[in-house]
């Protein structure tokens, strides 16, 4: 069973930075795609970053140059470090995983495992 667990959400101001984790348990991450999602109130969950199985990254357009999906060494922990915050990026994030060799699919349905969600608040 994979097991999720999300921290470092928090609230910064505009241009400050943070960087969120995830803690991931019972997978084999060889053979997992991984990635971040956010939910801001009234809207749609959105992907955000995503890390597949070898380690080829894909990052929205609105986190591009902002955002960096990265993961430790033993592949446990997936973290998403984001600077230049901006007000929008305010929301719920995610981390969800899947198992698929390669390439990740990006849409929320591709992926059945889900953290409960760490809060993200830019202020301005």
């Amino acid at each position: 069973q994979v097991q999720l667990v999300e921290s470092g959400g928090g609230s910064v101001q505009a241009g400050g930075s943070l960087r969120l984790s995830c803690a991931a348990f019972g997978y084999a991450p060889s053979t997992m795609c991984m990635g971040w999602f956010r939910q801001a109130p009234g809207k749609e969950r959105e992907g955000v970053a995503f890390l597949d199985s070898n380690s080829r990254t894909t990052y929205a357009e609105s986190a591009k140059g902002r955002f960096t999906i990265s993961r430790d060494n033993a592949k446990t922990i997936l973290y998403l470090q984001m600077n230049s915050l901006k007000p929008e990026d305010t929301a719920m994030y995610y981390c969800a995983a899947e198992y698929r060799a390669g390439y990740c699919y990006t849409g929320v349905q591709t992926f059945r495992y889900w953290g409960q969600g760490t809060q993200v608040t830019v202020s301005s």
